[in-house]
């Protein structure tokens, strides 16, 4: 099972803090670095030093890290214009040797929206516009050099584009979230990877299995199709450990109890071996709140990660 560190900037994290923890979960072993993309923070943090660009933090760390993976969980397709986010993407994957992934969806935080000048239309606007996005930008790389790729849609049209830069390697794009008929037809048509963000077992595996449906319906083998969920971690050595991560974190202690990430390392290694057995989940993205508590990261990864194979 892929674990990959997941981290929240916005809440208040500076490039520095982000490189120190990339840095460490690549030493610890972890498969990926993460960062959400976001421009304001929430939940009453004042955010400061304020937010960093997801895309310029992690074309940084493409060249000051090595072997570890990179990317978003999610770009919001509200923030950029197609073209210019797989330039972006493209060029980040080129500096990092081919270590980067794309999470795209369609943006639903309107105060970060307003609070930047960035327009925030209507839910059903905002997921044609990823349905475009999603088409443009993977559009984009799939062209041959040497060829042009054009697109006309009702938000977007690309007119004979050189369809330039192209990524090191083909990036894997990540789909997610519980909508129950245009998500999965989405993950289906663009996605390598599907996400499913702090939900409960029982909520997630009928997803799941919509999304497998919606491969089938679409002529897709849904086995092609990486499944992943994110939970927030909280993890001690024992029970009084964990409660203190928890009240340091701020995290309701009634989450707890469907947080496979959250308890003693056995039991998170148990809870996780539930989400494989039942929903199939293969890789899942350990939110990490506190930045400044590596020892959560090295505890999973010597008493964790050796068990999950």
């Amino acid at each position: 099972m892929d674990l990959r560190i997941f981290t929240e900037p916005q809440q208040g994290a500076s490039y520095a803090d982000l490189l120190r923890v990339a840095r460490a979960a690549q030493d610890a072993g972890f498969d990926g670095f993460f960062r959400s993309d976001h421009y304001r923070a929430r939940g009453g943090s004042s955010g400061e030093p304020g937010p960093t660009d997801a895309w310029t933090t992690l074309s940084a760390l493409a060249v000051q890290t090595e072997r570890i993976r990179l990317g978003t969980l999610v770009t919001s397709a509200t923030f950029r214009l197609p073209g210019p986010l797989a330039i972006a993407v493209a060029q980040a994957d080129q500096m990092s040797g081919g270590r980067i992934e794309l999470g795209l969806g369609a943006g639903w935080f309107e105060a970060e929206h307003t609070g930047y000048g960035i327009p925030f239309p209507p839910l059903a606007q905002r997921f044609a516009r990823l349905s475009e996005q999603l088409e443009i930008v993977t559009g984009l790389w799939a062209t041959p050099t040497g060829e042009t790729y054009s697109f006309s849609g009702e938000h977007y049209t690309v007119v004979d584009s050189p369809a330039l830069p192209k990524p090191a390697h083909p990036v894997p794009v990540i789909v997610g979230g519980m909508g129950p008929r245009r998500t999965p037809a989405l993950a289906a048509r663009f996605a390598t990877e599907f996400n499913i963000p702090f939900a409960a077992l029982d909520d997630a595996a009928p997803q799941f299995e919509r999304v497998a449906q919606a491969c089938a319906d679409a002529g897709r083998d849904p086995a092609d199709l990486v499944r992943s969920c994110a939970h927030t971690l909280v993890i001690g050595t024992d029970d009084a450990a964990v409660a203190r991560r928890a009240e340091a974190l701020g995290v309701d202690r009634a989450a707890l109890a469907t947080n496979p990430l959250a308890g003693t390392p056995a039991q998170i290694v148990d809870r996780l071996g539930q989400w494989r057995e039942r929903a199939g989940v293969t890789r899942v993205y350990l939110q990490t709140l506190d930045l400044a508590d590596l020892d959560q990261l090295d505890l999973v990864a010597s008493e964790v990660a050796p068990q999950l194979g």
